[in-house]
């Protein structure tokens, strides 16, 4: 019963923010997909925000450090709906990233990358305060296919294979309006318009 209020909930909210544009959350979002997929949704009238480990550095005119990701100052000059926010979905909360962003999301993307053990807190970490703030809010999360995966990561791919089940696990356990993505890395264009076609559908 519980869980068919949040559906209608999550439907009305969505009707009325749709007119306006929606609020998007990017998590991970200053690599090439995040790059891609939030200059398509800004330039169709949306706001985007991207959760990234270091606001400045991802910002910066030149590229620092691959380490916290780069969109650089040209690109948010030029799509001004797109802001960044510390999170530090890894260590350390910054404080109040949750209430600024994700309880105004209509839809929140994990774009968290890599294979470890961090990639699971990133991931428990979006679910678990977007359930405390805003649990009607559209969950996608995005990993490469497991044949993708064997051609760009072939080390211990099983025990990737695994982590990534896990995450998609965490999301389609805990919340009522989500959508699991598998990607081809290498189709980034075609891939990003995947994404935002889903966005648009489960939000219309």
């Amino acid at each position: 019963m519980m869980n068919c209020f949040i559906r209608i909930t999550a439907l009305l909210l969505t009707s009325l923010n749709a007119a306006n544009g929606f609020h998007i959350v990017l998590a991970g979002g200053t690599g090439k997909v995040g790059r891609e997929l939030s200059s398509k949704l800004v330039e169709d009238g949306h706001d985007v925000t991207i959760l990234c480990r270091n606001a400045f550095l991802a910002a910066a005119p030149s590229k620092v450090s691959s380490d916290f990701g780069w969109l650089g100052q040209s690109f948010l000059e030029k799509y001004p709906g797109i802001k960044l926010r510390d999170w530090d979905g890894v260590g350390q909360d910054w404080v109040g990233w949750q209430d600024d962003t994700l309880s105004k999301a209509d839809c929140v993307v994990n774009l968290c990358g890599g294979f470890t053990q961090q990639r699971e807190m990133a991931t428990e970490r979006i679910v678990r305060e977007s359930l405390r703030c805003n649990p009607t809010a559209l969950q996608i999360t995005v990993a490469p296919k497991d044949e993708e995966l064997r051609l760009i990561s072939n080390v211990a791919v099983d025990a990737k294979m695994k982590r990534l089940k896990l995450c998609e696990d965490m999301v389609s356990q805990n919340c009522v309006n989500y959508e699991t993505m598998r990607l081809q890395a290498n189709r980034l264009e075609e891939e990003s318009d995947n994404i935002k076609e889903v966005i648009y559908a489960r939000l219309s």
